[in-house]
């Protein structure tokens, strides 16, 4: 979520609100993360409420208007003017700088099938890639399987009248489904507010259950997003922190304040959940804290002298995010004690490939973290060493791909300018190598970083991310 640096409330020039001088409401309950008891129906999972985001109050720094959440969760693009690392451990880095690929692939792919988009607004939330299905939620177009052989609708999730009520546009998916095909969805009015998230079988669509996200005491809508780890689903949004069960929907966690006074800020990736802090009633007034996505125990905790941000997590284990403070905005790599260093991002601008929550293709190859990034202006790929923070490679005129299951130690990437091809990127010296070619024309608006998977079979398979030009298309 993004948050600002406020002024400690104990600095007579920090601002405070008309007619909000009391303490800060405390969050509600006390208890302690830890396995409920039960199971809810099938059309119901109620998630407790007892760890509720606490209500904000003038007593606790605030973050100042236009600080807070602003519609569906995003990450935003941040400048990040680092030093270029050029020793680490007495080793320098090399940046190896990649130009389009001049060899051109012997193989040809052809379009096999298209499906249009719902609407020219249709924007993409997300998206699974299972064995046989595509399965995509769209603002307008909801949530639908297509089969991977011909491009034919085989299911449409359709939501019970009693849910329906609360809101039916999907708001946030869980970037992938669990080993039995179950992932999460949420819903709401909109895409940018969600009122409740459900377990969806993958294969058929049906709604195994479902728990609200708001309630009598918080009915307003808030952005969330949703991370799967094994069995556990996290949910992390303004009303609601903790880990359910994917398969029922049964409570396996909650979030505990540090105190009775206390403001949280939250963020998540799949396997962490992190946390900004600031409780009046406790002598270390500031924390930063990471968390265990599936268990809900703490990782690490760092006290602070003011809030973080977090701006962008690239990655979960290890953890990798991009974070603020009033001192410094860094891309760092942190250790299992919360110890960190920073990638040598230079003035590159690290960003989520289309601009939607539902690119996650920023991912790990070893110990080699490969992101979308912005150089100059133009969209490149770049590769950063984790263990030293140096960057490896750039990549120009390239969009990331996500992988198969099985196939995530190569990377692939389309090409965006030139003849557009499939091609696959060494981890380690950024070396590109032609795969397949695509049609000309290809992608001229629709490739970027995160709306592209390249299938078991070897091919590609093209979801725009606004519905502006087409739907869906495979290459075979």
């Amino acid at each position: 979520m993004p948050l600002r640096v406020p002024e400690p409330q104990a600095d007579p020039r920090a601002p405070r609100r008309p007619g909000h001088g009391t303490p800060p409401q405390p969050r509600r309950g006390g208890e302690s993360a830890g396995h409920g008891a039960g199971h809810p129906s099938a059309a119901t999972a109620v998630l407790d409420p007892e760890f509720r985001r606490p209500e904000p109050a003038a007593a606790q720094p605030q973050p100042p208007a236009g600080g807070g959440r602003s519609g569906r969760t995003r990450w935003g693009r941040i400048v990040l003017t680092l030093a270029v690392l050029v020793a680490v451990g007495g080793t320098a880095s090399v940046l190896v700088k990649q130009e389009d690929a001049a060899a051109v692939a012997a193989k040809q792919l052809t379009q096999e099938w298209e499906i249009p988009a719902a609407a020219s607004d249709d924007a993409l939330i997300g998206s699974w890639l299972t064995d046989k299905l595509l399965v995509r939620a769209g603002s307008r177009g909801g949530l639908r399987a297509y089969d991977l052989t011909d491009g034919e609708q085989v299911w449409k999730a359709a939501h019970l009248p009693a849910l329906a009520k609360r809101g039916s546009v999907p708001c946030a998916m869980s970037p992938t489904v669990g080993a039995e095909g179950i992932g999460t969805v949420a819903f709401g009015p909109d895409s940018s507010a969600c009122t409740w998230l459900a377990g969806v079988d993958a294969s058929t669509g049906k709604i195994l259950w479902s728990m609200p996200l708001t309630s009598d005491k918080h009915p307003m809508a808030a952005a969330a997003t949703t991370y799967l780890q094994g069995d556990v689903a996290t949910v992390v949004s303004e009303n609601f922190l903790g880990g359910v069960d994917a398969r029922t929907g049964s409570r396996v966690w909650g979030y505990k304040a540090r105190g009775h006074y206390c403001n949280a800020y939250d963020w998540g990736v799949e396997g962490t959940v992190l946390v900004d802090d600031f409780c009046l009633d406790k002598k270390k007034r500031f924390t930063f804290t990471a968390y265990d996505g599936e268990t809900g125990k703490v990782i690490w905790r760092k006290s602070a002298a003011g809030h973080s941000k977090v701006t962008h997590i690239l990655s979960g284990a290890p953890l990798i995010a991009t974070v603020h403070t009033a001192r410094e905005d860094a891309v760092r790599v942190f250790d299992t004690a919360g110890d960190s260093r920073k990638l040598a991002v230079g003035n590159d601008e690290l960003t989520s490939g289309n601009e939607t929550g539902a690119d996650h293709s920023a991912r790990l190859y070893g110990k080699v973290l490969v992101t979308p990034a912005v150089a100059a202006g133009s969209p490149v790929l770049d590769g950063f060493d984790t263990t030293t923070g140096a960057k490896l490679w750039t990549a120009r005129s390239a969009a990331l791909a996500v992988p198969a299951s099985g196939a995530d130690d190569t990377v692939h990437a389309v090409t965006t300018s030139g003849v557009p091809q499939l091609v696959t990127i060494d981890p380690r010296t950024g070396r590109t190598t032609p795969v397949a070619g695509l049609p000309v024309g290809t992608g001229k608006w629709n490739f970027t970083s995160g709306t592209v998977y390249v299938t078991a079979d070897g091919g590609v398979l093209e979801l725009n991310a606004l519905g502006s030009n087409g739907g869906v298309r495979l290459y075979r």
